[in-house]
């Protein structure tokens, strides 16, 4: 399995993944339907296989 790359996020020694899940379209805000309405179910799904990939 390939690793993720990693870089510093701040100063107090926190590292995050350069990889991230864009998550505009799993949200609603007022006067926009740019996406369509947001399937919470599936939205949420979505951010459970992005964070635990190994358990789906």
């Amino acid at each position: 399995m390939n690793k993720l790359e990693k870089v510093a996020l701040g100063s107090q020694g926190l590292h995050v993944s350069v990889q991230g899940l864009g998550c505009m379209g799993m949200t609603d805000f007022p006067g926009g339907t740019i996406y369509g309405t947001p399937d919470e179910p599936e939205s949420i799904a979505t951010i459970h296989r992005a964070s635990y990939p190994s358990r789906c």
